[in-house]
C-alpha cells in the first residue's frame, strides 16, 4: 500500500523506492528544481522543471493531492525545496536522496552525468 510505503520513506526516498513507484505507475509529480542548463545534460523523463528560485512563484500550481517528490543534482537544493513546501502545507512531499546523479549511478547507467 503506498501510505505504508511513504512511511517507511519519511521525508526522503531512494532512488530505488521511485524507480518502483514509477514501474507500479502510481501517480506522482517528480519536481526538478536545477537549473535549464543542468536540465539539457539530463533528465528524468516526465519530470516538471521549476529552478529552485521560482518555486515560490509556482507554489499554487503544484500537486498536493498525491505524492510530490523533489530533486536536484544531489539532493541539497531539493531538500531546501522539499522543507519550504511543508512549511506552506505540503504534506506528501519527498526529497530525492542523492538527486539525478544517484538516479544516474543507479538505475539509468546511460544518462550522462555531470
Amino acid at each position: 500500500m503506498l501510505d505504508d510505503k511513504t512511511r517507511a520513506w519519511g521525508s526522503n526516498i531512494d532512488v530505488r523506492d521511485l524507480a518502483e513507484l514509477r514501474d507500479e505507475r502510481v501517480v506522482h509529480t517528480l519536481l526538478d528544481v536545477r537549473e535549464p542548463n543542468e536540465v539539457a545534460v539530463c533528465a528524468i523523463a516526465g519530470s516538471t522543471f521549476v529552478p529552485m528560485q521560482q518555486v515560490p512563484g509556482q507554489i499554487n500550481t503544484l500537486p498536493r493531492e498525491h505524492p510530490l517528490i523533489v530533486l536536484c543534482h544531489h539532493g541539497t537544493r531539493s531538500d531546501m525545496v522539499a522543507g519550504f513546501l511543508r512549511e506552506n502545507g505540503f504534506t506528501n512531499i519527498f526529497n530525492l536522496s542523492g538527486g539525478i546523479d544517484a538516479w544516474a549511478q543507479v538505475i539509468d547507467q546511460q544518462m550522462a552525468r555531470y
